[in-house]
């Protein structure tokens, strides 16, 4: 979060403000974050309460905001299907690998364990399935051989933090079509980005 809060802030993703913050645990790291930023935060907590349930409160909230766009980053519960739909393609996610390799919990640990050459991050819309939904950017690092879980995190974390902004900023900008599940760059984006 603190990566795109300063991209917005800077204009690297331009015509954008982090409108709030929301979390479903008090300890998350991302709220003290959002109040050290001065960023609106607050806690929808989910104990107890079905899933469908807590979503409905976490929308109100959103659109009592005028969101546009929600941006998930370690927020562990899956949307109900209800909520994926108020927001069609305006939820993105970030998961620490190469979807559609190693989705779920502990990625890096798995990518680790299976002994990839090669690892990543991958930012996509949200549907209703587990780390699912077409791909808007991907990252790669190289899984070095001086690598264990850790340092392989690490390395993909710093791609995550480049990846989310990139991803973001296309969405905001409508500059991608998506044909068959894939998201492709429209003309206008393809002329920008050969200039």
């Amino acid at each position: 979060m603190k990566a795109i809060a300063k991209n917005v802030a800077s204009g690297k993703i331009s015509n954008a403000r982090i409108a709030i913050v929301i979390s479903n645990r008090t300890d998350a790291g991302g709220i003290a974050v959002a109040q050290r930023l001065g960023l609106e935060a607050v806690v929808i907590p989910s104990k107890g309460k079905a899933r469908e349930d807590h979503d409905r409160e976490v929308a109100a909230t959103l659109q009592q905001q005028s969101v546009d766009l929600v941006c998930m980053a370690g927020y562990m519960r899956l949307l109900s299907p209800w909520f994926v739909k108020q927001f069609p393609h305006r939820i993105l996610n970030i998961h620490p690998s190469l979807l559609p390799a190693f989705p779920g919990l502990e990625a890096q640990e798995q990518a680790f364990a299976y002994g990839v050459k090669v690892a990543g991050c991958t930012v996509h819309f949200v549907d209703e399935e587990l780390d699912h939904g077409p791909i808007i950017v991907q990252k790669s690092v190289p899984v070095l051989d001086s690598d264990d879980e850790h340092t392989l995190a690490a390395r993909i974390l710093e791609q995550e933090h480049i990846a989310y902004s990139e991803a973001i900023k296309i969405v905001l900008e409508g500059n991608f079509n998506i044909v068959v599940g894939r998201i492709t760059a429209s003309q206008e984006s393809q002329v920008r980005m050969q200039k």
